[in-house]
């Protein structure tokens, strides 16, 4: 979906359409959930400190968050997808996979299916929705972003090189800010360039993700569909009115966190063992600690010590404005290591 909080809010409120609309809080402490086309025109992005974006748009209008609202587009749109497939794997409310190889209309394009259901979207939500078409998910995940807003890209089985050749390397998914930034220092601006690295050279710079990298760019990606997906970690945060300079303050921060985790560890009947510690430092800087248990916890208690104990890990080095602890390495079924070791799923071909 295209900028999907910012468009409900804009469908919903006639007052806000081609305005720049932030979906967010406006305090001094708020940060952008989502922004509309007409403030990201003036640099207003997700993520982004209010202030900041405030001062990048002065017209700026920001409009509280109804999750609920989102949730109940999300589902008209879940029931559009599942016409064609029920091989949906949904990635937020606004995105989704989905494997039309055999889809229940007998559309023999996927090109085609894509079209239809954007402009099945509009129709019923009023909303506008771009599409990736293509042989697996990393590309068909890259090229929705091609032609964004309500535009779609398809990338045939025999254009898949050249594109992923000509990409930016900013631009293929899973590589991040400070990853691309270590990328251009290697001399990395493209993928034509990452794909002259060996398979050593990849991991050697980037740890596991390194073979990730060298598959992806040769147009490698045996990742399904997957309808039932897995929860990976769970977790809260809160961001604080004043910045908090005293590990005392901090500690209280973190038991109301802890129970918030507890209360929904309860609710998904999961357990963890690896506990990280997220911290934003008055300037914005972003640290995380993390420890791995021997056993699983769902435990409020266990969970605040731990988090307390990677507090005390090392001094900190500004006030904080943010807190955050998250549980991962649930025990909510295969471990990556099976995951990796089951059978490699056969490319089945299809009309683009």
């Amino acid at each position: 979906m295209d900028a999907f909080y910012a468009s409900v809010e804009q469908l919903d409120n006639l007052d806000l359409q081609n305005k720049p609309v932030a979906v967010g809080g406006s305090s001094e402490r708020g940060v952008v959930s989502a922004a509309s086309y007409e403030a990201r025109k003036f640099g207003v992005k997700s993520a982004m400190s209010s202030v900041i974006a405030k001062r990048n748009c002065p017209e700026l209008i920001f409009v509280k968050p109804r999750f609920e609202r989102y949730k109940e587009v999300s589902s008209q749109i879940r029931e559009i997808f599942l016409e064609y497939t029920d091989l949906v794997e949904p990635l937020s409310l606004d995105e989704a996979y989905l494997d039309v190889t055999e889809n229940k209309k007998g559309i023999p394009s996927a090109s085609l299916i894509a079209k239809e259901i954007r402009e099945k979207i509009k129709q019923k939500t009023g909303l506008n929705a771009s599409a990736g078409i293509s042989i697996n998910k990393f590309i068909a995940k890259v090229a929705s972003d091609i032609n964004k807003p309500n535009g779609q890209k398809t990338v045939n089985p025999e254009e898949v090189e050249e594109f992923l050749e000509q990409l930016q390397i900013r631009k293929f998914y899973g590589v991040g800010k400070v990853t691309a930034e270590k990328m251009y220092r290697l001399g990395i601006f493209k993928g034509i360039q990452l794909k002259e690295k060996s398979e050593e050279f990849l991991t050697e710079n980037f740890g596991k993700s390194g073979r990730y990298y060298y598959n992806v760019v040769r147009g490698i990606h045996t990742s399904e569909v997957k309808t039932d997906r897995i929860r990976k970690s769970l977790g809260a945060e809160r961001t604080f009115n004043e910045n908090i300079a005293s590990e005392i303050f901090m500690m209280e921060r973190l038991e109301n966190i802890a129970e918030e985790i507890e209360r929904r560890l309860k609710k998904s009947k999961v357990a963890g063992k690896t506990v990280t510690l997220k911290i934003k430092y008055s300037d914005f800087t972003l640290q995380t600690r993390s420890k791995t248990l021997a056993y699983f916890i769902a435990s409020k208690d266990i969970i605040l010590d731990t988090a307390k104990e990677l507090l005390f890990q090392e001094k900190m080095k500004n006030s904080v404005r943010l807190l955050g602890i998250t549980l991962s390495n649930l025990n909510t079924g295969k471990t990556e290591t099976q995951e990796k070791e089951k059978e490699i799923a056969v490319q089945l071909k299809f009309d683009f």
